[in-house]
C-alpha cells in the first residue's frame, strides 16, 4: 500500500476578498509539479465565496466539472440555458465537452457559500456540452457511502464521463465505512469536517490522501465528519 497524505495547510491558496478558496491540485496561479493530477481528478477546490458574489460568465470546454455544495446555495446559469439553484444536499454536474459558458454566485445576500469544486479529465474531448443535478440528503450519506458520480449513472448518481466512482459520507462520531475489491484502482479521499482514519492514516478537515495499491478501503471516523471519496482507474 502506497498512500500520500496532502495537509489542509500545505494547500494552494487564494484570497479575493469576495472569494477565499484551497487548491489540492495546481490551479489558476497555484503550481506545484508534485500536485497536478491524481489519474484523472485534476482539480478539488475549497471555495468561501461572499454573499451576492461569485463568478461572471465564464468559459469551459474538455471537463467534466462536479459541484458540491458544502453550506449555502450557488444561483447557476449556463450557455445551454439551465438556470437553476443547487442547494446544500444536492449535487451538479456539468459536462464542458465542446464548450460552454456558465455564472456561479452565491444565492444568498446575508450567508457564505461554502463548496467544492471538483473537475476531472473526460475520458474523450469533444463531448456534447450537459448538465446534471441530483438531490442526495443527509439521510442518506449518513454512516454509509452514498454514490453520487458514476461513469454509468447507476444508483441514483451523476454521469460522469470518466471511470470514476465518487461516493459522499457522513460518518457520526465511533463509527466506521468500508470499500472492498479496489484492487489497481486510485484512491483519493477529501475531508470536508470532522477527523477520520484512513487505512491508517489519521486526517482532518480539509486533508486529502492518495492511496494506490490497496485492496480495501476502512474508514472511522472519532468525531463527527463528512467527507468525498474518489474511486478511480
Amino acid at each position: 500500500m502506497m498512500q500520500t497524505i496532502i495537509p489542509s495547510e500545505t494547500r494552494g491558496s487564494a484570497d479575493h476578498g469576495w472569494l477565499k478558496a484551497k487548491h489540492t491540485f495546481s490551479f489558476a496561479d497555484y503550481y506545484d509539479p508534485e500536485r497536478v493530477h491524481f489519474g484523472a481528478l485534476r482539480v478539488i477546490n475549497e471555495d468561501r465565496v461572499a454573499p451576492s458574489k461569485g463568478f461572471g460568465t465564464h468559459p469551459h470546454r474538455d471537463m467534466e466539472i462536479v459541484t458540491y455544495p458544502i453550506s449555502g446555495s450557488i444561483e447557476h446559469k449556463d450557455s445551454m440555458g439551465n438556470g437553476t439553484v443547487i442547494p446544500a444536499g444536492e449535487v451538479q454536474r456539468m459536462t464542458a465537452g465542446t464548450g460552454v459558458l456558465h455564472s456561479e454566485f452565491n444565492h444568498s445576500q446575508d450567508e457564505e457559500l461554502h463548496l467544492l469544486q471538483i473537475w476531472f479529465l473526460p475520458e474523450r474531448n469533444n463531448l456534447e456540452p450537459g448538465y446534471e443535478q441530483q438531490a442526495v440528503p443527509r439521510e442518506e450519506k449518513l454512516n454509509r457511502l452514498r454514490l453520487i458520480g458514476s461513469r454509468d449513472g447507476r444508483d441514483g448518481s451523476l454521469t460522469i464521463h470518466q471511470d470514476v466512482d465518487l461516493y459522499a459520507s457522513v460518518l457520526e462520531a465511533g463509527n466506521s465505512v468500508q470499500l472492498d475489491g479496489v484492487g489497481d484502482r486510485r484512491i483519493f479521499v477529501q475531508v470536508i469536517a470532522g477527523d477520520i482514519d484512513v487505512n491508517g492514516a489519521q486526517l482532518s478537515a480539509g486533508d486529502g490522501l492518495q492511496l494506490t495499491d490497496t485492496d480495501d478501503v476502512a474508514i472511522s471516523a472519532s468525531s463527527d465528519s463528512e467527507f468525498l471519496l474518489f474511486n478511480l482507474a
